[in-house]
């Protein structure tokens, strides 16, 4: 696979992002795009008639329903029985333009559920979307990928494309899938064509959509690539092919590692902001004016969510499996695990300068889902935050209309405050604001800690 990029002249704008002084003029031209590159005369194929989507969480679902319409049978396939009755009911977590999109495809013969793994077998190609979490000591939890490519392999037919999506350590497609295949006696590259292709889905942030979105395919064989792509390029209008799914799988992880990196330096630029009596958004803006050598991130309550608390974390666990270690890596995730403690220690400090203490302050968070506009909790910094406080005595509540019930850590659980305004609060907690949400009520407390860096309708607030 050796092709020459073209720049995407046709918004000036150029397919690399590196804070590079302009070399990635220079370095974009070692890209390999599809269809430029295709191999071994698979120019001018069409794309799959039919395509299953294996998990249809916060990553399956927009993919399946991206599909819809650009290929003639898409069949979504979820092992949990509550989560398709809530997809049938439009009961589900989407953007704006998927709710559009999930509204067109109900009742269309094109677009199908079900719980029968099975029914991989009569489509073209299979995209595999689970999960890929850590458990309590950081390590990956590969229960649900394992037994999803358990599950593709035992029923894969000959002529199939499987590509696996979900974020893991490097190895993982070839552990997976690409042995299991050859273990049954099916020839990967002829038989069956198997690759990694990293989903690049931002939940909650309509700026960045998938068909904009370019995406990266590793193949096990160069007609693995090609075939893959043509199933990848239903979905984003730029594909780019790597060597091996290796390449792509570590691809996927730097991407986050970059962005946990940067979320750490931003939190501790922040503090330092703090020290010296500036405000971190005016800085980190005033640095983005640069327009190379900077890619700037905003400090806030912690990080969430299933990719970035996650995944630096796989490739940390295979480097320590091998006697190797990541020291840049291992300090920029404990400061992300740091930092939830960060804030309920800087919410004793706001209650300390008047006088009171964390023990029977009636604390409400405001915000509890990981970011704004979405109703997902996991790894949100909001659960440990208010753990904490109640660790130290607090009375604590919370206010999230997108989440009326959550449960802490310890199982503890919580439900949300929906006029938190005819409360008189000791302290409010600016964790995460949602579009649409009016929390202009929180401007009128006596103590706003605003843990967003953005909260400036309160004149008196502090930050973190």
């Amino acid at each position: 696979m050796t092709a020459a990029a073209e720049p995407d002249a046709s918004n000036g704008r150029h397919p690399l992002s590196l804070a590079v002084n302009g070399r990635e003029r220079l370095l974009e031209r070692l890209l390999v795009p599809f269809p430029v590159a295709q191999a071994h005369g698979s120019r001018g194929r069409s794309g799959p008639r039919s395509v299953a989507v294996v998990g249809l969480g916060y990553v399956g679902l927009p993919t399946a329903l991206a599909l819809h319409g650009r290929v003639p049978i898409v069949t979504g396939v979820d092992i949990d029985r509550e989560r398709l009755r809530a997809i049938e009911g439009g009961d589900v977590d989407l953007c704006d333009g998927d709710r559009r999109r999930l509204a067109a495809a109900t009742g269309d013969q094109g677009f199908r559920l079900t719980t029968a793994v099975a029914a991989v077998a009569d489509h073209d190609a299979v995209i595999v979307c689970v999960p890929t979490p850590v458990d309590e000591r950081r390590d990956p939890d590969l229960t649900a990928l394992r037994a999803a490519c358990d599950d593709v392999v035992a029923h894969a037919r000959s002529g199939q494309t499987i590509i696996l999506t979900s974020t893991s350590f490097v190895g993982t497609t070839r552990e997976l899938l690409i042995e299991p295949f050859r273990r049954r006696g099916m020839t990967v590259g002829t038989d069956v064509h198997v690759a990694f292709s990293p989903e690049r889905i931002d939940p909650g942030n309509p700026d960045h959509v998938q068909r904009e979105t370019p995406r990266v395919v590793g193949g096990a064989t160069p007609e693995c690539a090609s075939q893959a792509a043509q199933v990848v390029r239903q979905l984003t209008d730029s594909v780019f092919l790597v060597t091996s799914p290796e390449a792509a799988e570590l691809t996927k992880l730097y991407e986050n590692i970059f962005r946990a990196v940067s979320l750490a330096l931003a939190n501790e630029v922040a503090d330092i902001c703090g020290f010296l009596g500036l405000d971190p958004i005016e800085v980190t803006l005033a640095a983005g004016t640069k327009p190379y050598g900077f890619l700037g991130a905003l400090p806030g309550p912690g990080v969430g969510g299933h990719c970035i608390p996650c995944d630096p974390h796989y490739l940390l666990w295979q480097l320590r499996r091998v006697g190797r270690t990541a020291p840049m890596i291992e300090q920029a995730m404990r400061g992300i695990d740091d930092r939830p403690d960060r804030v309920v220690r800087r919410a004793a400090e706001v209650l300390a300068e008047d006088g009171l203490a964390v023990a029977g302050a009636k604390v409400i968070v405001v915000g509890a889902g990981y970011k704004a506009g979405v109703r997902d909790l996991r790894e949100s910094p909001a659960l440990p935050i208010l753990a904490g406080l109640a660790a130290r005595g607090a009375d604590i509540h919370y206010h999230d209309p997108l989440l009326p019930v959550i449960t802490l850590p310890g199982g503890r659980v919580l439900v949300g405050e929906r006029d938190p305004a005819a409360v008189d609060w000791d302290l409010v907690l600016i964790h995460v604001v949602h579009p649409g949400v009016d929390i202009g009520w929180a401007a009128t407390c006596r103590r706003v800690l605003d843990a967003t860096y953005l909260f400036d309708a309160a004149a008196h607030r502090r930050v973190v």
